[in-house]
């Protein structure tokens, strides 16, 4: 072989070698997940967005209080023809003016403007951290519903081997007559289930990993590995006693309403509508303003700063004695509004507590669940033993075999269940509570 095709050689594995690094998939961990999410979730971004625009609205809630000024400039001609002399001359003016008007009241409209765009702004940030606190948490959820289902695969893969090793052997002693061939039959029949169990798991495992990556924001077609070994699959039963119970319920319910980011928005539009009613009031007042104008004109151009100049200013009245009751259209209106934001706190408040509740119940009663799930496991597995024992020694039957070997599978797929359920229900009570920041 030529020098020139050694090196080609050696140019296609290298390629080859780069492009099978490339398609490594990308580990991502809890903690990665969510960090991600964060600055990658559309619900996020546009959240993040709504602040930006609160923010602007804030600085013309401010720029009320400021004096507006405009600046127009003209040119104009003027023909004007006297037909009993036969008189037609022709005129050009040019013109420059400056004008300052400020809104010295105006029924109170300006101060509850800018109360507003300021409640609005609260609204949009505490809507922004709740929208964070909700997304970490469904990451949370999904990243551990990845993990869940990867398990379940496994217990899958493991019965799938064990029931076809069971089989070969079944078949060997079949072959020399020591065992029926519906024992045989049975058991691939056994065997065919496990295999569509774990053909279903797999799909299950799959489809959750892609539902997490377009949670996060990556491109799902990508190839990514979900692991995290800070996560056990087991629950040192150490931390049960740490757990709050139901007599903590009062205590969290408190601790939830003072940190609730969507119990504050709701306080706040409370208080937003409480300053329409007020500028829907000041409609009955008058509105009082100042102007000031400075202009100059000249039928030159070059003449137009030192011709004629016009300096006027002073003060403007404006109230409206009636207009049809429209005033009093937006003050009812405004009540109604008020009405509907105290009805919508005391609802959400009413959440909260159910949250905070319902997040307890579920995390007592994931522990309970994992404390039965656990010794079901042990006994199925022992029970299994026993029946695999017998069945050798030919004093059990198959179908007490496949029974044990069924309740083994259940009860480490139970076992799998409810670890992740509680994991999940104690990240489901720090969300409820809403206290922690991200």
């Amino acid at each position: 072989m030529s020098t020139i095709n050694k090196c080609a050689v050696v140019i296609i594995f290298f390629c080859l070698f780069v492009s099978a690094q490339d398609k490594q998939p990308q580990m991502i961990s809890l903690n990665n997940a969510m960090s991600v999410a964060l600055n990658h979730n559309l619900s996020v971004i546009q959240s993040a967005n709504n602040v930006d625009a609160s923010q602007s609205a804030l600085l013309a809630g401010y720029g009320l209080y400021l004096p507006t000024i405009s600046a127009t400039a003209g040119v104009g001609r003027t023909q004007s023809q006297y037909v009993p002399v036969g008189l037609d001359t022709l005129g050009t003016q040019y013109s420059a003016q400056l004008s300052a008007n400020y809104m010295i009241f105006n029924g109170l409209s300006r101060e509850m403007a800018l109360k507003r765009a300021s409640s609005a702004k609260s609204v949009a940030d505490q809507t922004f951290y709740r929208t964070k606190q909700q997304i970490v948490f469904q990451v949370q959820a999904g990243y551990l519903a990845v993990l869940r289902d990867g398990q379940l695969v496994q217990v899958n893969v493991q019965n799938l081997k064990r029931d076809q090793k069971e089989l070969e052997l079944i078949e060997e002693s079949n072959r020399v007559g020591s065992l029926a061939i519906g024992d045989v039959y049975r058991q691939q029949s056994i065997v065919a289930t496990d295999d569509y169990n774990l053909i279903a798991a797999q799909n299950t495992y799959d489809k959750d990993i892609a539902d997490l990556i377009a949670l996060i924001g990556l491109d799902v077609m990508n190839e990514y590995k979900i692991e995290d070994s800070t996560i056990s699959p087991y629950i040192d039963s150490t931390e049960f006693s740490q757990l709050p119970s139901m007599g903590n319920y009062e205590e969290l319910r408190h601790r939830a309403m003072g940190s609730r980011a969507d119990y504050q928005s709701a306080a706040e539009n409370l208080k937003s509508a409480s300053y329409g009613v007020t500028s829907a009031w000041g409609q009955y007042t008058p509105s009082i303003s100042a102007y000031a104008n400075y202009a100059l004109r000249s039928p030159t151009f070059s003449d137009l700063g030192s011709n004629i100049k016009d300096y006027n200013w002073g003060l403007n009245l404006s109230w409206t004695l009636f207009d049809g009751f429209a005033t009093n259209q937006s003050v009812q209106t405004a009540k109604v509004q008020e009405r509907n934001a105290e009805i919508n706190l005391k609802q959400t408040e009413l959440t909260v507590g159910v949250d905070v509740k319902k997040a307890l119940l579920d995390l007592i009663a994931s522990k309970k669940q994992y404390e039965a799930a656990l010794r079901s496991e042990t006994s199925s597995d022992q029970d299994r033993k026993v029946a695999q024992e017998k069945y050798n020694l030919g004093s059990g039957t198959l179908i007490d075999l496949q029974t044990a070997n069924a309740s083994l599978v259940n009860s480490e797929a139970s076992r799998i269940n409810s670890t992740y359920s509680y994991i999940t229900a104690k990240m489901n009570l720090q969300y409820a509570l809403g206290d922690r920041s991200y």
